[in-house]
């Protein structure tokens, strides 16, 4: 018979994303961040091919990307306020560690690509999962830049890669709030008896 593992369970159950705003610092260091990585690379991957990479934004890199999106922003409208501007330029100052999930998906003999896809979207979670984990909040987010190629060079993003979304990691500020879940009436179809 299999064993349940109740403290997983536990934590799966209750496992909730931090707002954005709700994170500070202190963020994970360096030795903490490197087995939160190690954790979050452990997802499905058909083929083993690792089709995804982490790029970690710490320190004074936040700042120049921020800079990077803000004069982008400023270039789309140059009429953009004082407070766009600024908001842009805080985007990764939000949290003390932001990680960009990089897909590196690609046309295989026998993987379809959105298999691979899919293991970028699985090592996000973790990810984010391995961040709760360690006690800190985490939130993934895919925001503008995510997909405005302009953004890549300033935040590493080699051509034919995506961006699959930022992960955000601090200390929260205060207890995220449980949001309504779907119901699982709602979302699962049985099919068979069990």
């Amino acid at each position: 018979m299999n064993e349940k593992n109740q403290a997983v369970v536990d934590f799966l159950k209750s496992r909730r994303s931090t707002p954005v705003l709700q994170l500070d610092a202190p963020g994970p260091g360096r030795a903490e961040l490197e087995e939160i990585l190690t954790i979050a690379a452990r997802v499905p991957d058909h083929g083993k091919l690792a089709p995804w990479r982490f790029i970690v934004y710490a320190g004074s890199v936040r700042a120049e990307v921020g800079e990077a999106l803000a004069a982008i922003a400023r270039e789309d409208d140059p009429d953009a306020s004082l407070e766009r501007l600024k908001l842009e330029r805080e985007r990764l100052m939000r949290a003390p560690v932001v990680v960009g999930v990089i897909s590196s998906a690609a046309i295989h003999p026998k993987i379809p690509e959105w298999e691979q896809i899919m293991s970028a979207g699985a090592a996000c979670y973790n990810l984010v999962a391995a961040a709760n984990a360690f006690g800190y909040g985490a939130t993934w987010l895919s925001e503008w830049y995510a997909f405005d190629e302009r953004a890549f060079p300033v935040l590493g993003v080699a051509p034919g890669e995506r961006i699959v979304g930022f992960v955000h990691i601090g200390t929260r500020t205060e207890e995220p709030f449980e949001r309504v879940r779907p119901a699982l009436a709602d979302v699962v179809t049985w099919r068979g008896a069990l």
